[in-house]
């Protein structure tokens, strides 16, 4: 491809049609972020061909939209592998190039990270070389962390440019060609000129004079979209048109000569030069692999956990007219669509606002309330202090549906779902319990209903896997369900979605003639003491199964109560995840990679049992 900062206007249309026919293609046998990417690609060329990636910091909030960035800097040949083990990331990774700045994949951080930067920048004295340019979609400007970070920047007035992405319209709407041309002057040189010398020539005028040009300078905030940003003290520089390269150039431009923080809102349109995707669909942001002229995607196998949490949750909605439920930005995610449009006045998206959405829920709770926020593994995180100082400190009777538990896959490191066990557990009030399927996912609902205090169950991304065929029994607080006994000094224990892997493996090691006994564990906060003291009597080998860190996870529980029981003759071995960030790729692949497969967990058993 082409130098890029040697192109004509024309060369980066072309560029930017070339683009977005690889990324179409990619995402298309891979999966991944579509809509949001191909609607950036201008965006995108455009930055760099004014800036350069090498020494400005190019800060993609999320970066699931920076596939283009990626194709423009020497990863066009391996982009084939975008997503895959082993392959490109779908985010932004400074240990991939030299050109991604940050490793990102939760929303809102890009504007705190530019105010970072430039702070940095201004101390070592490179301002006359280097700014930071953050791009951030409009859906990002609904979490509270970029307005603390604009609040600031507007203070401190280093020179940063935010392009942001508006492909909703969310920010503001333009009014007619007055607001055009307005906005179009506002990005030129004499209308900055003009405001440099008026506020310059303000400062020497009585209070009297200065009323009515102060007012003046007001109403041409009042005519344009961008009259907040403004008001925190950033310069504002639009709408501009986000798919025409020669505006965006202009504007960019612009923006690096004024030395300040400056705003560029750029309006593009979502799935843009892919028909099928264009406008507003939620299921064209995230995509698994499609057929490219049909849109249609390819099958994929068993009914999703999310989908099973969504009907049980509908079902006794229906039933309860006191259960109310909330999730941040993810509708169709969480599996949450259908109950916002049946119940609009009991279910809510409340954008990308993790904290709010918790905290909102606490008084819902405090008023009688049964709350149901529905949030990824992964962003629950987000909202740590709302859990701990809102939810259990006041022991309110709000559920935590923790989505994506576990290996998610080809998303990898920031939206691993592994750390949830961890993370709550150690709070106090928390009950912590999860279902191994469908059944039992209807039961631990229905036990969350009647449950008193905040608890939290988990469950997988995609399908559970196969567990064994018997009688589910209703939960009960703290306890646990043996599911097979086998005639062996092993005892496989099984919690959430790891009972389908202890499972599996109990099965291999049947094939080598060793019946080992399966638990259920169900709740790992409270334990089923009684039983696993019963369970202490009968087997001494003890591996666990959880799909989450072992580090504060079920093995930290059950071996602190072995060390307080002084069960010194049980020897317990977690299957949990090792203390380090998980990498992308199929999920098959990945723990073949971790040594966590069930055949892998199985010969490691076997082995043991040799040992003797």
């Amino acid at each position: 491809m082409k130098n890029i900062k040697e192109s004509t206007i024309q060369e980066l249309k072309d560029i930017s049609v070339e683009l977005r026919k690889k990324i179409i293609e990619t995402v298309s046998k891979n999966g991944g972020h579509l809509s949001s990417n191909v609607g950036a690609v201008e965006l995108i060329v455009a930055m760099h061909y004014v800036f350069d990636s090498k020494k400005d910091p190019f800060i993609f909030d999320v970066s699931h939209q920076a596939y283009a960035h990626k194709l423009l800097t020497d990863r066009w040949d391996r982009f084939d592998t975008l997503r895959q083990f082993n392959g490109l990331s779908g985010y932004t990774r400074p240990d991939e190039s030299e050109h991604d700045y940050f490793v990102a994949g939760h929303s809102s951080t890009s504007i705190s990270l530019a105010v970072g930067a430039a702070k940095a920048i201004a101390l070592k004295g490179e301002q006359e070389l280097r700014i930071p340019i953050a791009l951030i979609g409009d859906g990002s400007m609904s979490a509270g962390m970029a307005y603390e970070a604009l609040n600031e920047l507007g203070d401190i007035k280093y020179p940063v440019i935010i392009i942001l992405n508006d492909n909703k319209m969310s920010i503001s709407k333009p009014i007619g060609a007055i607001s055009k041309f307005l906005s179009h002057a506002i990005a030129g040189d004499f209308f900055q000129k003009i405001k440099k010398k008026t506020e310059h020539f303000l400062q020497y005028l009585p209070e009297s004079a200065t009323y009515m040009a102060k007012k003046f300078e007001e109403s041409l905030k009042l005519i344009t979209p961008g009259m907040l940003f403004e008001e925190l003290g950033i310069d504002y520089i639009g709408p501009v048109d986000g798919h025409n390269v020669e505006e965006l150039i202009y504007a960019y431009k612009m923006a690096k000569k004024m030395k300040k923080p400056v705003i560029i809102h750029a309006q593009t349109l979502k799935g843009k030069g892919y028909e099928i995707a264009e406008g507003y669909e939620e299921n064209w942001h995230g995509v698994g692999p499609f057929d490219i002229d049909s849109g249609k995607a390819m099958k994929s196998s068993g009914t999703s956990a999310t989908k099973m949490y969504s009907d049980a949750l509908y079902a006794m909605a229906l039933k309860h007219e006191n259960i109310v439920g909330v999730t941040a930005a993810m509708p169709s995610g969480t599996g949450l669509t259908k109950l916002i449009e049946t119940f609009p006045k009991r279910f809510w998206d409340v954008a990308i606002a993790e904290q709010h959405a918790v905290t909102s829920m606490c008084a819902m709770a405090k008023e009688g309330f049964k709350p149901y926020i529905t949030i990824y593994s992964t962003f629950l995180q987000r909202a740590y202090d709302q859990i701990i100082h809102d939810a259990c400190i006041m022991n309110l009777n709000v559920v935590f549906a923790i989505d994506r538990a576990g290996i998610v896959g080809e998303d990898g490191e920031t939206h691993q779902g592994v750390f949830d066990i961890s993370y709550l557990s150690a709070i106090p009030n928390m009950t912590l319990f999860a279902p191994r399927d469908e059944k039992s996912l209807i039961k631990a609902l229905e036990y969350s209903y009647v449950h008193q205090g905040p608890c939290a169950l988990r469950y997988p991304r995609g399908a559970f896997l196969e567990t064994p065929d018997v009688k589910d029994n209703d939960f009960v607080l703290g306890k646990a369900q043996i599911l097979e006994e086998g005639d062996s000094d092993i005892l496989l224990i099984g919690y959430g979605n790891g009972v389908g892997r202890a499972y599996k493996s109990s099965k291999i090691l049947k094939e080598h003639g060793v019946n080992a006994t399966l638990l259920d564990l169900r709740f790992v906060k409270p334990l089923d003491i009684e039983m696993l003291e019963e369970m202490s009597k009968k087997y001494k080998n003890w591996y666990v199964f959880s799909d989450s860190a072992k580090i504060g996870g079920v093995y930290s529980h059950l071996a602190s109560l072995k060390s307080d029981k002084k069960w010194n003759d049980i020897l317990i071995t977690s299957f949990e995840y090792s203390d380090e960030f998980i990498h992308h790729g199929d999920t098959k692949l990945v723990e073949k990679h971790l040594g966590i497969s069930c055949e892998q967990l199985a010969d490691f058993i076997l082995k043991e049992k040799q040992k003797g």
